[in-house]
């Protein structure tokens, strides 16, 4: 389903910037573009932009207390990050990502004031997509390593071409925000991030991707990319409606998997459903989601005794023991 509340849009010139961020930096990065669209206020220069670590722990499926450390972490080192890009003669500009920035400790959560280079890269307005480049948040969260999420960003723009131009290699690594001293050898470059990220895109995102190599002479001097869409998966079959006398006339259609996962860790809905979980699905967050997100999919209307499931989608999530 194409939710367009968790569309991530860059220009690409930002995107194609020259940056080192960590994992965590990137996807709280991603959360302020994402609810900077969602909230249609877009981003400001002199208006701070609030992200909570009980949503950054709901996206990227962790603990909150994991979630506060990361945001914890990433406040002063953020802060400090610089990117450089090119303006329209293909002279270099180096800008921060951020002007201002506080971590509210109590809270749990962060404020971000973002530089103009930034707010002018990172777009909200539909109509301007075609120069944009823009994914769902949700084919990032999944990855472990923050190459993979770099390597996704650069290639998604390339998916109606199919193929890339050359990536030359010195420029490909500072986009990719390796230093200078790290993964000199071309074997640990491939192994240690070219491959790594290349695996896991393939293995969690919409797209299919494999690179080769450019030389000159015996030398690699770049890659270029093939990248293909996945064909979308067939509309899971929507659980009809039951007697409408009975009162029940819930159905799954226009639940995201998304959703149904934010509905499995209601408080109430554990309350009554959690002793489902058996073996490997009581052991961890995701296994326990993952298992009754398939359950609701075989047959919706055993979880809607007490309240229509949408419902669920209000309230807080719950802090599961899976030590039962």
């Amino acid at each position: 389903m194409n939710n367009k509340k968790n569309l991530v849009v860059k220009t690409n010139k930002i995107n194609e910037a020259l940056q080192n961020l960590s994992l965590a930096e990137v996807r709280i990065i991603q959360l302020a573009i994402v609810d900077a669209r969602e909230t249609a206020t877009g981003l400001s220069t002199d208006k701070p932009l609030r992200i909570d670590a009980t949503r950054y722990a709901e996206v990227f499926d962790t603990t909150r207390q994991n979630a506060y450390q990361r945001m914890k972490d990433a406040e002063e080192t953020l802060f400090n990050r610089r990117f450089t890009y090119f303006d329209d003669n293909k002279k270099p500009i180096k800008s921060r990502w951020l002007q201002q920035v506080q971590y509210h400790d109590g809270e749990g959560a962060m404020d971000l004031v973002f530089t103009l280079a930034v707010v002018k890269g990172i777009s909200r307005i539909d109509g301007l997509e075609q120069f944009f480049t823009s994914y769902l948040l949700e084919q990032t969260t999944q990855f472990n390593s923050v190459y993979s999420v770099r390597l996704y960003e650069l290639l998604t723009q390339w998916r109606s071409a199919k193929k890339t131009p050359c990536f030359a290699l010195e420029i490909f690594r500072q986009q990719m925000g390796l230093g200078v001293s790290e993964y000199k050898r071309m074997n640990d470059l491939k192994k240690r991030v070219l491959d790594l990220a290349i695996s896991e895109i393939n293995e969690k995102s919409d797209l299919k991707v494999k690179y080769e190599n450019v030389k000159k002479g015996r030398s690699i001097i770049g890659f270029t990319f093939t990248v293909h869409e996945k064909p979308k998966p067939k509309t899971e079959q929507v659980a009809k409606p039951r007697d409408v006398d009975n009162g029940d006339m819930f159905t799954i259609d226009g639940l995201s998997d998304k959703q149904l996962w934010r509905i499995s860790r209601h408080k109430e809905f554990i309350s009554m459903y959690s002793g489902l979980a058996k073996g490997d699905a009581g052991k961890n967050w995701s296994a326990y989601s993952d298992f009754i997100v398939g359950e609701i999919k075989k047959d919706a209307s055993k979880f809607s005794k007490k309240r229509p499931i949408r419902e669920y989608l209000d309230g807080n999530e719950a802090d599961y023991d899976f030590s039962r």
